[in-house]
């Protein structure tokens, strides 16, 4: 039986595949965020942007948001270097969890969520095998929770928006 009174789900997520979908996502959201700098610097040349009185900031706040694109784009394309090295190691069912790991948690009602451990790529959900993952980073009060758990573990954590309470169902 599962942590709550449940048999724990038998998950076979290739996890290549979800360092590999998460490599994906990533890439995606850096051709978008390519896509929004290159129209933001555009848009900070403008003749439309001229300053046309002393107080008029304009061009300065449009300067200051393609700065900070630019910036995203570079940490993005760490990330996604960072995640291109990645490799997918196995965890044993009775491992504790580190980065890497795929764990499932059971909240109080039974519903499981997925997660996977990482140092990069955290709030993105991929679909892998037909399961929902959310990415999670180790450095996220959840992520910092489940570090060094192992199932049958049950966690409490208070998140910017809820107290959160799961049980940890399995680790892959």
């Amino acid at each position: 039986m599962g942590p709550r009174g449940h048999a724990p789900a038998e998950k076979n997520i290739d996890k290549a595949a979800v360092v590999a979908a998460l490599r994906t996502r990533l890439r995606e959201r850096l051709a978008a965020l390519n896509g929004a700098q290159g129209a933001a610097q555009s848009g900070a040349i403008h003749e439309e942007t001229r300053q046309e009185d002393p107080k008029d900031t304009r061009a300065i706040e449009a300067s200051y948001l393609a700065r900070g694109l630019a910036e995203r784009v570079e940490t993005l394309k760490d990330e996604i270097a960072a995640v291109g090295a990645m490799t997918a190691a196995a965890f044993a069912p009775d491992d504790t969890i580190a980065v890497g790991a795929l764990v499932g948690v059971e909240d109080e009602d039974g519903v499981e969520t997925v997660y996977f451990l990482t140092r990069h790529g955290g709030g993105e959900k991929i679909m892998v095998d037909g399961t929902s993952i959310q990415v999670l980073n180790t450095t996220s009060p959840l992520g910092r929770a489940l570090i060094e758990k192992t199932a049958g573990d049950e966690i409490e954590v208070d998140l910017p928006t809820r107290h959160l309470e799961v049980a940890v169902a399995w680790i892959a």
